[in-house]
């Protein structure tokens, strides 16, 4: 049985600014999206991913 995509990271936050020291993410669906761009803009493309995903789950808190 396949139990989704698999974290693990070191995430604190100071002053507004989410900073993640580790994030490991097995999840072979997205590593193929991301791998379709130069390796460049891979840092670029996750900062807005995290910040989409955040974004979306806004409200959601107390559910």
């Amino acid at each position: 049985m396949d139990e989704g995509p698999k974290t693990e990271s070191g995430i604190t936050i100071e002053d507004g600014i989410i900073y993640i020291s580790a994030l490991y993410l097995q999840d072979p669906k997205a590593a193929a999206i991301l791998a379709q761009y130069p390796q460049a803009r891979w840092s670029e493309m996750t900062r807005r991913a995290l910040k989409i995903g955040l974004n979306y789950l806004k409200g959601g808190v107390d559910e």
